[in-house]
């Protein structure tokens, strides 16, 4: 089965092929020839994973699924949420996220936050969505190397290392990505 993941980031698609089984064949927007930028005018993290599996099946006539994620920050009243990529400015610098968060939680003890990814698949003409979330806090400066966007700052419950001190192995079996593509892997095998 080949599916296109809705994405022109390798980051994720490495993530998502190690979790996939290997029956699976998963390109990237690229493998397409779809160069452009998806609009991700939605106002709802659901709404934008909608917009993008939408856009790939419509144009390019491919069983497929998108996603979105938001990072979602108790203190500041879910934000950044639906504009996590684009936080400090429309150009997605994901070091600029970083330091707006911080900025942005300075002096703030409450530092709970949540990871929420939502995939929308179209498969033969069908349209699902799936949810993940993992709950954590927010570190008081970047730590690790690993991973991409906010994951330097979000320490997992239960963990003491951020997302990007973890393996990706590691965080393969608590992420919220990996969470919302397990559902998806079970629909798949029915």
């Amino acid at each position: 089965m080949k599916l296109v993941f809705a994405t022109h980031n390798p980051n994720k698609l490495t993530e998502v092929r190690a979790l996939l089984p290997k029956h699976i064949e998963l390109v990237g927007l690229d493998a397409i020839d779809c160069h452009e930028d998806i609009p991700e005018t939605s106002d709802t993290i659901e709404g934008n994973a909608i917009i993008k599996a939408n856009y790939v099946s419509k144009k390019y006539d491919f069983d497929c699924f998108a996603d979105d994620t938001g990072l979602e920050v108790d203190a500041l009243n879910g934000a950044p949420g639906v504009h996590s990529a684009r936080y400090a400015g429309a150009t997605k610098d994901d070091n600029a996220n970083v330091a707006k968060l911080l900025k942005d939680l300075k002096g703030e003890t409450n530092r709970k936050a949540r990871f929420k990814t939502v995939i929308a698949l179209n498969l033969e003409r069908e349209k699902i969505l799936f949810q993940g979330i993992v709950n954590g806090t927010i570190a008081e400066e970047p730590r690790g190397d690993q991973g991409f966007g906010y994951d330097p700052v979000f320490i997992p419950e239960g963990y003491s290392k951020t997302f990007a001190e973890l393996s990706i192995l590691e965080k393969n079996k608590i992420s919220h990505r990996a969470n919302a593509i397990r559902e998806l892997i079970d629909y798949l095998k029915t």
